[in-house]
């Protein structure tokens, strides 16, 4: 059972702003462990401006305000190459792992054959996903590489991946109303205030 505060949902182009945001919200050192080395603020505006959403695929966990806490992108090729960052309230709670599984999934369903993550090997949270996840890994001058064979997608895959989106819409779309209704009732609250002292 997928846990609420780990429901992922594809990403489209219209969630570069709030991808931005998200990794604008990591400290240096978090963007470091994330993509390999330091990055400034155009550097990361730069990577987000130029994601293939038509090649890559993109998946995102949205908090209550519409919010991504964490995001995984896969390059999708002869093998899927996956990264991530979760923000870090955020961090402890499965959600890279959801991230990680349902990007495997859809590997699997794109018939891609191998599942490769680099990093640093300083970073200790995607070497646990690569270690629970059962990943061949191999260090090496501050650096690992983890693969995975991924056997072919099935009817279950399929399945599970497209019940998966239907969820993350569906969670998308509750949080959206939560939100909208928590701003009215803010916009009410102080005219009822006003009228009360009237």
């Amino acid at each position: 059972m997928v846990k609420p505060d780990a429901v992922t949902k594809q990403l489209t182009a219209a969630d570069r702003p709030a991808i931005l945001r998200h990794l604008r919200s990591l400290s240096e050192e978090d963007l470091r462990l994330r993509f390999g080395s330091p990055r400034s603020a155009a550097s990361v505006a730069s990577y987000v401006e130029q994601i293939d959403f038509a090649r890559d695929a993109l998946f995102g966990v949205f908090d209550s305000d519409l919010e991504l806490v964490g995001v995984a992108h896969v390059g999708m090729g002869d093998e899927a190459e996956f990264g991530v960052s979760v923000a870090p309230a955020h961090r402890g709670r499965g959600i890279g792992s959801a991230l990680f599984d349902r990007a495997q999934e859809h590997a699997r369903n794109h018939m891609i054959r191998r599942f490769y993550v680099h990093c640093l090997a300083e970073n200790k949270a995607m070497l646990a996903i690569a270690r629970k996840a059962k990943m061949k890994i191999v260090t090496g001058a501050g650096e690992a590489d983890a693969w995975l064979g991924l056997p072919p997608g099935d009817v279950a895959t399929v399945t599970g991946e497209f019940l998966e989106e239907r969820v993350a819409l569906f969670d998308f779309a509750l949080k959206a109303q939560v939100k909208a209704m928590r701003t009215l009732a803010g916009a009410l609250l102080p005219r009822a205030d006003e009228a009360g002292r009237r």
